[in-house]
């Protein structure tokens, strides 16, 4: 998004978006203002008073609405269709009975965790989240207690895989920015993301499960209940149909990380059209069509269509909201909200790893967007490191991974993914400030801390 010129200094226009946060608190929280209404009304208000010009408002709210739904409209569309057919058809139960046979029913939380962590190396946060939800509320639904006991450790390691390791854009964007070493840092990423998501996520995840009962969502589960006269699909297939969107998705994300090594050439044909087929929406398009071919033996396509068409309606509420809140999002980063603030931190003279997890912050709670506070900062950040002598290619993969630490912390109400995770469960932002928002902190924080020390050890 063009960011807009403002007469501002950073301490009036961070005050300005302090404003904004709360009134967006209070419409929603004290005047029970519908979230969409709420956002909307405040984005408008937010580019009033930062002096976006009358012409480009509204251009400037639908650009970070739209962008926002180009990018997770798709993806939970297709996600919830996969999800409910697997639901109805019995695979998401078969799955959840494999996993606690494996894993034993007082790890059940721990397996839907393990689980996650696998699915999540290629697959993005919200498209990995939402195929998972049905596996997480089957087991919820069996085992009883707080919804967030189950889905905090799932959503954690999803989380956790995005922020730190390649091949997710935002750690490839920044090592590629840094000159950090890509293979390195997935060694690194992967070394310092299972102690932070068993820390921030799944021990967390239990304590938030006993201290908030979160009921099982109902909207989200629909009301076509599954036919308990047909048989339910074998595990493999099941395994399969959750395994072929991240099968695809890595042809992209590998594929990918190939050309930046120099492996495989950008320019190939076979190349590009490989990757096409791994984008998320392509490749969660395969995976309904692939999940329709396997069910249609067992039910009838008017059922398949019903399930479909049932999946989408519960999410519409979801959508818009997540859309708003990138629209709020959108509005703050135009108004260099986020940038002017970035710009006072630079100059502090702290320690480069330590200034680029304050800078990853600041921009995080400016503006919202994780992707857009990693590789802004790393941008920011990189004339630092290319002065600072003497370090090492650890140094620059810990230096990636506090900068990814800072991008998380925070995720409040000019976050998309607040609204989303916030929806999906069914929680007043209240709910979701207070557990969602900590938690996020949580991740941000350990994974900064593990790559402090290890910076300072290696």
């Amino acid at each position: 998004m063009t960011e807009l010129t403002t007469s501002y200094g950073a301490g009036t226009l961070l005050g300005i978006a302090a404003c904004a946060v709360v009134l967006l608190l209070i419409l929603i929280m004290r005047f029970k203002v519908h979230a969409f209404l709420a956002l909307t009304l405040v984005s408008v208000a937010t580019a009033l008073v930062t002096g976006v010009p009358f012409d480009k408002i509204v251009p400037t709210i639908l650009t970070g609405f739209g962008g926002t739904l180009a990018g997770v409209a798709l993806l939970v569309g297709l996600g919830a269709m996969i999800g409910r057919l697997l639901e109805i058809s019995g695979g998401a139960k078969v799955l959840a009975d494999t996993l606690i046979g494996t894993f034993g029913s007082h790890r059940a939380p721990f397996a839907l965790g393990v689980a996650s962590l696998l699915f999540g190396f290629p697959i993005f946060f919200d498209a990995g989240l939402v195929v998972m939800l049905p596996i997480i509320f089957s087991v919820a639904k069996q085992f009883g207690g707080s919804t967030l006991k189950y889905a905090f450790p799932a959503a954690g390691a999803f989380a956790v895989m995005h922020a730190l390791v390649p091949p997710h854009p935002g750690p490839v964007a920044a090592s590629e920015l840094l000159g950090a070493n890509i293979g390195l840092l997935v060694i690194t990423g992967l070394i310092i993301a299972i102690p932070t998501w068993y820390l921030g996520a799944y021990l967390y995840g239990q304590y938030a499960g006993k201290k908030f009962d979160v009921p099982l969502p109902t909207s989200f589960l629909g009301k076509i209940e599954a036919d308990p006269t047909h048989q339910p699909p074998a595990f493999g297939t099941v395994l399969s149909i959750l395994l072929m969107p991240l099968v695809l998705i890595f042809l992209d994300t590998g594929l990918n990380t190939a050309t930046v090594l120099g492996w495989v050439s950008a320019d190939n044909t076979v190349v590009q059209f490989l990757r096409m087929l791994g984008k998320t929406p392509i490749a969660l398009l395969i995976t309904v069509f692939f999940a329709l071919m396997v069910f249609s033996g067992k039910h009838s396509r008017e059922h398949l269509e019903k399930i479909c068409d049932g999946a989408l309606g519960p999410i519409c509420g979801i959508i818009l909201v997540t859309g708003a809140g990138g629209m709020f999002g959108g509005v703050l980063r135009a108004s260099g909200i986020g940038d002017a603030l970035a710009g006072v931190l630079s100059d502090t003279g702290m320690p480069v790893i330590v200034a680029a997890f304050v800078i990853a912050t600041a921009l995080r709670v400016a503006q919202g967007s994780a992707t857009v506070a990693l590789t802004t900062t790393a941008a920011l950040v990189s004339p630092m490191v290319a002065s600072t002598t003497g370090l090492s290619q650890f140094d620059l993969c810990f230096i990636v991974i506090a900068i990814a630490g800072g991008a998380t912390v925070l995720s409040h109400v000019n976050d998309s993914g607040f609204w989303l995770v916030g929806r999906f469960l069914e929680m007043d932002e209240k709910t979701t400030l207070k557990t969602w928002t900590v938690m996020e902190t949580l991740i941000g924080t350990i994974a900064f801390l593990f790559a402090l020390v290890g910076s300072i050890i290696l």
